[in-house]
């Protein structure tokens, strides 16, 4: 009886192995790519949330929207945390935008600030600026669906781009670096 319960986690994780490795089988037969498909916003004004900035490391008294977060310049905005393995992961792609010039402006969603501070220290601050969202209302605004996501957003302050998930390969910063120049 023993080896029957101890072969349920096999076979559950078997399964979802074959389940796995149907759903991408069937998104290279369509080439769907979900980290690039259109999104609701794109094509969209960024929201105008107004986020508190990430002074050292406390959320100040001064507040900026995020539309005009860039002043009529075209924009990365990435969306992140400390807490968040995959933004640690992406984090040399966003230095290297800004080694490039590239404006790149943070979200540091449900973060404590002091965290936040501490991870940018300890990586590197690619981020022109930082906008503390604690409660998540930037995240719902923008309709992210987890962190890290990214959007080009044009001097215009409409989004013209959106990655889900993070930015690994130089193929996605460069997928990024075209939207940002394209206008």
């Amino acid at each position: 009886m023993n080896r029957w319960i101890a072969a349920i986690p096999v076979a559950a994780l078997a399964a979802l192995g074959l389940f796995l490795a149907f759903q991408m089988q069937q998104m290279s037969k369509t080439g769907a790519d979900s980290r690039h498909a259109p999104a609701a916003l794109v094509g969209q004004p960024v929201p105008e949330t107004v986020l508190p900035l990430l002074e050292g490391d406390v959320a100040s008294n001064r507040m900026l929207d995020i539309k005009t977060a860039a002043v009529g310049k075209p924009m990365v905005l990435n969306v992140f945390a400390s807490w968040c393995a995959p933004c640690r992961l992406e984090h040399p792609q966003l230095m290297a935008l800004k080694a490039q010039g590239i404006k790149v402006v943070g979200i540091a969603y449900k973060d404590d600030p002091v965290k936040t501070r501490a991870f940018l220290d300890e990586l590197g601050d690619p981020f022109d600026l930082v906008l503390v969202d604690q409660e998540g209302r930037a995240g719902l605004d923008l309709g992210i669906s987890g962190v890290p996501e990214t959007f080009v957003v044009d001097a215009y302050g409409q989004v013209t781009y959106k990655a889900s998930g993070p930015i690994l390969s130089d193929a996605d910063r460069q997928a990024l670096e075209q939207a940002y120049k394209a206008r």
